[in-house]
């Protein structure tokens, strides 16, 4: 399975910090400033949902602390969300 990601990358009116086209997954590190969630990013998060986005969201100790256990969150959500590639007689070849 490869994910190319992109960061800083805009969707809508937002700037979104990592953006995983292929499987609409959207990675969200998030300082002290956003526990509880204002507002305006669970609004935030409603419109990205709403257009179809998997919205992961990860406090930026979490990332620091244990980067294996977020990386395995976010190749678990690649799993569900990326689609299959395709077969050889699917592309063609066979």
């Amino acid at each position: 399975m490869q994910a190319k990601f992109r960061r800083q990358h805009p969707i809508g009116p937002f700037i979104v910090d990592f953006f995983c086209k292929e499987a609409r997954f959207i990675i969200e590190a998030d300082g002290a400033p956003h526990y509880p969630k204002p507002l305006r990013d669970r609004r935030r998060e409603a419109w990205l949902m709403a257009a179809g986005f998997v919205v992961l969201r990860l406090p930026n100790h979490q990332i620091l602390r244990h980067p294996d256990r977020v990386l395995d969150q976010i190749r678990r959500h690649l799993c569900e969300h990326l689609p299959a590639p395709l077969s050889l007689r699917e592309r063609g070849w066979g």
